[in-house]
């Protein structure tokens, strides 16, 4: 009987472990993906699009599909489906491992400004420029919807739902980006201020690079405290971690 594996998606490193996986011919996996990009990229393997319905549901899934470990291999700022999946392996017994990869680090000639949540970072923004690049996701916009005299370059995936800042120019595009490309964008718009969570990895990290050069502040919201549950920064250690723990809790 194969061990099945849930893969919690929708980051490269989701997809990247779920090829893996599938080169493994006594492992089943099956990558979940909450459904909030219209047209994600989707992972090798079995895929199930959209939530479980909470906890309790996804502790009933867990033991009806018999998985024997879930790595959660998520965003750094999907704090909710993470808490939902520590309190349904707790509650099915299931072993779980959060594979989350290395925030951003300030290097020479950064001038980054730490905040805690996006509320905060709202409250910094009159004090440090008046066009500002927006990159923290379609979601946390309202945060920000009431600065009327800040103009805001803001770049989604997808189209935000209102409310939005009154004066904005929106931009639908996907990484990765460039540090060229990055740069001429900023120098386009006459951006003075950038602001993005610390999400970490490669794909979106240009605009730091292109921020640097310009020498604008950076508004860095930290990520959410991590879970009590091991956790690893690569693949390569998700691997490790899966091949001794799946052959003891295989049926």
């Amino acid at each position: 009987m194969k061990a099945a594996v849930l893969v919690l998606g929708g980051t490269g490193e989701a997809r990247k472990l779920a090829a893996e996986l599938t080169r493994r011919p006594e492992v089943r996996v099956v990558s979940s993906l909450a459904g909030r990009v219209s047209a994600p990229r989707l992972p090798e393997g079995e895929v199930r699009v959209g939530g479980f319905g909470g906890p309790d549901r996804l502790a009933l899934w867990l033991r009806e599909e018999g998985i024997r470990a879930v790595v959660d291999a998520t965003h750094p700022f999907a704090e909710r489906i993470t808490a939902s999946a520590v309190t349904a392996t707790t509650a099915a017994g299931v072993p779980l491992l959060v594979l989350r990869r290395p925030g951003w680090r300030q290097g020479d000639g950064d001038r980054w400004h730490w905040t805690s949540s996006l509320e905060e970072a709202a409250a910094l923004l009159p004090g440090l420029g008046r066009r500002v690049f927006l990159t923290s996701g379609r979601q946390g916009l309202p945060a920000f919807a009431h600065l009327d005299d800040l103009w805001f370059l803001i770049r989604t995936v997808d189209p935000p739902q209102p409310p939005l800042p009154r004066r904005h120019h929106l931009l639908l595009d996907r990484g990765p980006y460039t540090p060229d490309g990055e740069l001429a964008l900023m120098r386009e718009h006459r951006v003075d201020t950038l602001v993005t969570k610390d999400s970490g990895g490669t794909m979106t990290v240009a605009k730091l690079a292109a921020a640097r050069r310009l020498g604008l502040p950076v508004v860095v919201v930290r990520r959410p405290p991590l879970p009590d549950a091991p956790m690893v920064e690569t693949v390569e250690e998700a691997l490790a971690w899966l091949g001794t723990d799946l052959p003891r809790h295989a049926g």
